[in-house]
């Protein structure tokens, strides 16, 4: 009985696929790895019988096979090879268990060829159709055979290979499929391309998603390409037929959608095709398609010839129309600002993306909750999932044509960047969340901007739904319809950089108002914050973090493994406030047309770069909520503009209320509500300003601001917070006030410059505070504010060498200099005029009042501000500037003051005592 059942339910599983004219091949396959491609050179294996067993869809790594990875693999990367090399971390990539500290580890690698293989039996009532074998993600170039003949080869990274194997299936036979995937550089698309690296989701064998038989008409719709006209209330419908009748003939095309009439069109084709472009009235009862109302529509197509139906296809579009005004995008005429980061192909689980929708979904909510609106696909295309869930959700996409590569060179690639280019716009471009097209992200070659051009042309001409680059970054050639440039970022930006005092006025008008095009920040931000340790532990994968465990490791080894979720807190508080200049400054600018981060989440490829408030799981590190995050980004957001947020309590504090709005509409009758508030709560200074309208699609100047600042006595932290009342939006920041006049020099404290004068005093049973020359610090480890950029290893030249501060803001040498535990803006000029010391050779239990938080692959043990008893004395280091130019660095000679008078009190009493040998080997 139970044999029966089985079957019986086998026999109804079957009787359902056979219904719908679809076989699912997902199951059980036999299987042959071939490393040294003998499998069609010599031995012809889709002739035999595979012994070895896989299941699909899935990759070979996941189940197993393959060889455990060693240094001298063979990797899929340009820039992470020579990082294999740096002797720091011989121990862990020499290892018996290979570690990288420079990307994910797999458990397994192979690439090459493999053979995947099994039985399939076609329905008898098949006979007479048109038969497709459907593979949705393959990796990378695919062969077929049925019973031993070759039904072709494709080699597609961003669309599903499709063969047509109606001539090779005998309904009702059992026949033998054999596909070869091969994941070796077929086409030289760059090794660190995220569409095929091991720097990312890894470059995997096998086929993912859907694998199908399909089963057809004879004449069928081979592309249906719907271009929205709203102005006109139609849609322009151009179709092509495929026939494999051999025959040619006529018929009756119908259209038809949900809500508008139905239309008939007479029809011819010949004996290999056909195609016919008409319009298609929508009537009056449809709904454009945008963020804000992400309706989709489907068009039905019916070819019927002499009343019988020949052929059926739904088509899914959006009414939406892409187009500029000035220097910024507009959808259906509003408006937009793109407020994007990059996805990088970083899927650790499985080391493939996902073509589910349900999952996509998932990350574009996760990004929509931090105020984003848009993914760009950073050298790759998703599956169709992810183009789904975008139009559902109302999310903007910009895919690439799978390259980090040279054009122009006359290899292969420039041939096939046309075909996969063609082939995208094909599988996607009824799409209406796919707004923007690259081939490449920063693409090189000798002839590259003469090539691109002719690309980019081409495109143009043959899709006017979207808008097309030549390259991510670059270049800015005259084709283009937008540009992806570099120069409006922290980094580069002239009146942004760090070497200015801090503030929050400037923008990039005078670039951007130069540029003839809209203009979109190439990957903006990469400021790294320290790795989150306890990351590695959700890696439940075929990518596993042992980048994670090797800085555990030497965390552990520095002694300083204890500090780990500090290090994290104080330099991801820090991160975060950085991500909010970049963004803010970005929203401030008049005209401009939205930024791509780099990155909301993490990249664990190219030597490691935690640049993401979220990890590479996407999952939230703990310094900051979606909820904070969407305060300075989203498609309303408070502006303050301020010239300085350093202050003396003789000046006034004066801002300007800006509020961008980039919703689909206006805000009408909002009240604005600012109040500047201390730490302890009290009210400096607050206001309410009615705003009639904040227009949509740009800035509105709100208010201006004055306060004068005597009533603030000490030094303090002033926050200011602007809400628009009855909404959730609301914004703040901080500002620092300082005395005018600081207390003279107190007595029973001696201040040097030179550590060899501090000794002497220490012999004696002195007070000192000791701030060493730069030039006489035995370290070359260098002081900056600004963090590190992506990471030391890839950019070993950069100044910047760590990632923020602890700072122990609670100890009594810092009572008259208010300070958070991590590093604000008022920490700038200080920092950027000090040099940390290595504080290596101190006892482990020793930690300085202020420490740098070193590189996480040095590890080393830095302070800029620490205490010591020292022979007969006290001392206390600071290795920041407080001598110099104190008349206009109001800061630093605040700083001084609180040092002084903490040195010169009774509450001076370092807990550590430091022999005299070991000061002196901090300098030299």
């Amino acid at each position: 009985m139970k044999r029966f059942i089985t079957s019986l339910l086998i026999l109804c599983t079957v009787s359902l696929a056979y219904a719908s004219n679809e076989i699912d091949l997902a199951g059980r396959w036999r299987f042959q790895l071939d490393p040294e491609n003998i499998g069609t050179s010599s031995q012809n294996w889709q002739l035999q019988t595979l012994t070895q067993s896989v299941r699909l869809p899935g990759s070979l790594q996941e189940q197993g096979y393959g060889e455990a990875p060693r240094k001298d693999s063979n990797w899929t990367t340009g820039i992470g090879l020579k990082l294999l090399d740096d002797s720091r971390f011989a121990e862990y990539v020499e290892a018996d268990e290979f570690q990288s500290p420079f990307w994910l580890t797999p458990e397994r690698l192979y690439v090459g060829a493999a053979w995947y293989q099994r039985d399939i039996q076609t329905p008898k009532n098949w006979d007479g159709k048109r038969i497709v074998l459907f593979l949705e993600r393959p990796h990378w170039q695919t062969s077929v055979w049925i019973d031993g003949k070759g039904a072709g080869s494709q080699d597609s990274l961003g669309v599903p290979h499709e063969y047509d194997i109606t001539e090779f299936i005998i309904p009702g036979k059992k026949q033998q499929l054999t596909i070869r995937v091969d994941n070796g550089y077929v086409v030289p698309v760059g090794k660190d391309a995220h569409s095929i690296s091991d720097q990312t989701q890894s470059n995997w064998n096998g086929l993912a998603g859907a694998i199908k038989l399909i089963a057809g008409p004879r004449i069928w719709f081979d592309d249906v390409q719907i271009y929205p006209d709203l102005d006109r209330n139609q849609i322009d419908v151009q179709i092509k037929l495929g026939n494999a009748t051999g025959q040619s003939g006529q018929g009756e095309l119908s259209l038809s959608t949900k809500n508008a009439t139905a239309r008939s069109h007479p029809v011819k084709w010949n004996a290999e095709n056909g195609a016919v472009n008409l319009t298609y009235n929508m009537g009056d009862d449809w709904q454009a398609w945008s963020e804000y109302s992400p309706v989709l529509n489907t068009l039905h197509l019916s070819l019927k010839q002499n009343g019988a139906a020949l052929a059926q296809r739904d088509v899914q579009f959006g009414m939406r129309e892409l187009g500029i005004k000035g220097k910024q995008f507009t959808i259906n005429g509003t408006p937009i600002f793109i407020r994007g980061t990059l996805e990088c192909a970083i899927f650790p689980e499985h080391g493939y993306p996902p073509t589910e929708v349900k999952e996509w979904k998932r990350l574009i909510g996760i990004a929509k909750s931090h105020g984003l609106n848009h993914f760009r696909f950073h050298s790759w295309c998703p599956p169709q999932a992810a183009f789904q869930a975008a139009d559902e959700e109302g999310f903007y996409i910009q895919a690439e044509g799978s390259c980090w590569a040279s054009f122009g060179d006359g290899t292969e690639l420039d041939e096939w960047i046309y075909l996969e280019c063609d082939r995208m716009l094909k599988t996607y471009g009824n799409h209406p969340s796919f707004l923007f097209m690259s081939p490449s992200n920063e693409p090189g070659g000798k002839n590259r901007d003469a090539f691109l051009g002719k690309l980019v042309n081409y495109l143009k001409q043959k899709d006017p739904r979207r808008y097309f680059a030549a390259g991510a970054g670059w270049p800015n050639i005259p084709e283009n319809q937008y540009s992806i440039q570099y120069a409006t970022r922290l980094q580069n930006w002239k009146t942004l950089k760090f070497d200015q005092p801090p503030q929050t006025w400037d923008d990039y008008r005078d670039y951007v108002n130069d540029l003839p095009i809209p203009t979109i920040g190439h990957e903006i931000g990469q400021w790294c914050v320290y790795p989150d340790l306890s990351e590695a532990g959700q890696y439940k994968g075929v990518l596993k973090a042992k980048n994670i465990e090797v800085f555990r490791d030497k965390l552990q080894k520095a002694g300083m493994l204890h500090l780990a979720d500090d290090f994290l807190m104080a330099s991801g508080k820090f991160h975060t406030l950085l991500y909010k200049q970049e963004i803010e400054a970005a929203l401030r600018t008049p005209g401009y047309a939205g930024f791509q981060l780099l990155d909301l989440h993490d990249f664990p490829g190219q030597g490691t770069a935690p640049v993401g408030v979220l990890n590479a799981l996407w999952n939230e590190k703990g310094y900051v909520s979606g909820d904070e995050y969407s305060r300075f980004c989203n498609d309303v957001v408070p502006l303050a503009r301020m010239k300085k947020r350093i202050f003396t309590n003789d000046e006034y504090f004066n801002a300007a209320i800006d509020a961008a709005n980039y919703r689909d509409s206006d805000l009408s009758d909002i009240n604005v509500h600012y109040e500047l508030v201390s730490e302890s709560g009290q009210s400096i200074f607050d206001g309410e300003r009615l705003a009639p309208q904040i227009s949509a699609g740009g800035l509105t100047r709100l208010a201006e601001i004055a306060c004068p600042l005597d009533q603030i006595h000490q030094a303090e932290k002033l926050t200011l917070t602007i809400s628009f009342e009855g909404t959730p939006y609301k914004n703040s920041w901080e500002i620092w006030v300082y005395p005018k006049d600081v207390a003279v020099d107190p007595k029973g404290v001696v201040l040097t410059q030179d550590w060899r004068e501090a000794l002497a005093e220490l012999q004696s049973g002195g007070n000192v505070v000791l701030v060493p020359k730069s030039d006489e610090v035995a370290s070359n480890t260098l002081g900056r504010f600004r963090p590190i950029f992506w990471n030391r290893i890839t950019f070993p030249q950069q100044k910047e060498h760590t990632v923020g501060s602890l700072i122990r803001n609670h100890h009594p040498a810092l009572e008259g200099f208010p300070t958070d535990a991590y590093n604000n803006w008022q920490w700038q000029d200080l920092l950027d005029s000090s040099k940390p010391i290595i504080l290596d050779s101190l006892p482990e239990p020793y930690f300085p009042i202020m420490q740098p938080i070193d590189d996480w692959n040095d590890c080393q043990k830095l302070g800029v501000l620490f205490e010591a008893k020292v022979a007969k004395g006290n001392l206390l280091v600071c290795s920041m500037d407080v001598v110099n130019d104190l008349e206009s660095r109001v800061v630093a000679r605040q700083l001084r003051s609180s040092l002084l008078h903490y040195a010169a009190g009774k509450k001076f009493s370092p807990e550590f005592e430091l022999a005299e040998e070991t000061v002196r080997s901090l300098f030299q």
